[in-house]
């Protein structure tokens, strides 16, 4: 029988979102917010030659650069004030996240809560600054020698990284803000709506090469085809679980004995989510956005990583695949699964796992089955980000939208429309609750007095 909470999940009606006053106020903050991201796209940086730079992105936007445009919301194409896109935060997040798990300082600032919190947070931003600035001084660099510059010097150098910078920084505010006064998690996105901003634009330009017969019939189906297979194996995978039965024994609260039960603990199979490839792409697009601007010939080492990590190459699909399952198993076990907390939270609770001794041997099993799911898990996220990539670039399709981009839209969708409802839900429960009191106080009102004759 399903419980109070699960029909009025069943019951809910979006007619409810006039009626909730603080959710509509969050989704028009975190729309206007979105919006000062999409113009910000559009302010070009100071000193940059817009015809060379059109020239430059024609040529390279079938791989990495297309990559680069599509996950900084083309504002790479442009060479806007968000050029960068919110990549070097999602770096200095990695970092710090990284060291916490083996620098004992930081260690012991996971362990005080709220407050150790806020100053890895406070690391973050720093590490943020620091690697736009040196992400802003190659690109600006590489824009230099590759002849995108109206006056090259110092002061073209100088003002550039400085509005690179700026804007990354605008940028991991704004996402802060969407996050704690809007809805849904805001660097996500940040990136979902660059991304879709330029999924018509792609489209258009995939069309009109089979018009003009570059692309057949067949492969431009099959292409529609694997893209709403990969949506719906997408949305499958993201709401399976794996359900671990937990025991609670008879306990006496008072005077009062409540009997004991069971209930499950749910374990995503990508626990996750959509980080490990939101992770794995910032970090392969490092290197290879100052390639993009400074030419093909002019180092070495740049052309090799051009030719060596460039869309669909054998290199750039290993890196890829390698990072996904790192950050899967990494950040599954540090960050959205903490097998330790878990099992001291039962324990605490009074819990068990049928079979299993609380404490150390529940830790144990827990990560035991949580390695055996990631398995399962780090296996789809990395199929989904690279056998459509494999795809695309044996077919010579014009744009890049791979698996990375349909995974990172389905998921950042659903965790949206998942925590409206969730805003729903708390409105219909404040109403009830409120409805209970007001009878509450006419039901215990002083007896009127009888009417005299």
């Amino acid at each position: 029988m399903a419980s109070a909470a699960e029909q009025m999940a069943a019951n809910l009606s979006w007619g409810a979102l006039g009626k909730a006053t603080d959710l509509r106020q969050r989704i028009f903050f975190t729309i206007g917010l979105l919006m000062v991201y999409r113009l910000g796209t559009y302010i070009p940086v100071p000193g940059i030659d817009g015809e060379a730079l059109r020239d430059v992105m024609a040529q390279v936007s079938q791989g990495i650069g297309g990559m680069l445009n599509l996950f900084t919301g083309g504002a790479i194409s442009r060479m806007g004030i968000f050029a960068l896109g919110i990549m070097p935060y999602i770096s200095a997040s990695i970092i710090v996240q990284l060291l916490s798990t083996m620098y004992a300082p930081w260690q012991a600032l996971k362990k005080e809560g709220e407050q150790g919190r806020k100053k890895l947070n406070q690391y973050t931003r720093y590490g943020t600054v620091a690697l736009a600035i040196l992400q802003g001084y190659g690109i600006a660099v590489s824009i230099q020698g590759g002849g995108l510059a109206h006056s090259p010097g110092p002061f073209f150098i100088a003002s550039c990284v400085i509005t690179l910078v700026g804007g990354t920084m605008f940028l991991m505010w704004l996402g802060e803000q969407i996050t704690a006064r809007g809805i849904g998690n805001g660097i996500s996105l940040i990136i979902f709506v660059g991304i879709v901003a330029e999924i018509p634009a792609a489209i258009a330009q995939f069309l009109a090469q089979g018009r003009s017969g570059a692309l057949s019939t067949p492969v431009i189906l099959g292409v529609i085809v694997m893209v709403f297979a990969v949506i719906t194996f997408v949305v499958f995978m993201e709401r399976a679980l794996r359900k671990i039965s937990i025991l609670y024994p008879r306990r006496q609260v008072g005077m009062k004995v409540y009997e004991g039960g069971s209930s499950h603990l749910p374990i995503k199979v990508n626990p996750a989510g959509v980080i490990p490839a939101i992770f794995a792409s910032s970090i392969l697009l490092l290197p290879t956005t100052i390639s993009t601007f400074s030419g093909s010939t002019t180092n070495p080492v740049l052309s090799w990583l051009a030719a060596s990590l460039g869309y669909g190459q054998p290199l750039h699909l290993l890196f890829l695949a390698a990072m996904i399952v790192f950050f899967s198993y990494f950040y599954t076990l540090n960050v959205s699964f903490k097998v330790d907390d878990v099992a001291e939270n039962l324990k605490s609770q009074n819990a068990s796992v049928p079979g299993i001794r609380p404490g150390k041997k529940t830790e144990e099993y827990l990560e035991y089955v949580v390695n055996r799911i990631l398995v399962l898990g780090s296996a789809y996220l990395t199929a989904v980000c690279l056998l459509p990539e494999i795809l695309i670039s044996r077919v010579g399709i014009p744009f890049y939208f791979g698996g990375t981009s349909v995974l990172i839209v389905v998921s950042v969708t659903m965790d949206t429309i998942q925590q409206v409802q969730s805003h729903l839900l708390a409105h219909q429960y404040e109403s009830l609750i409120e409805k209970s009191q007001l009878r509450g106080r006419k039901r215990t009102g002083p007896p009127k007095a009888p009417a005299r004759r």
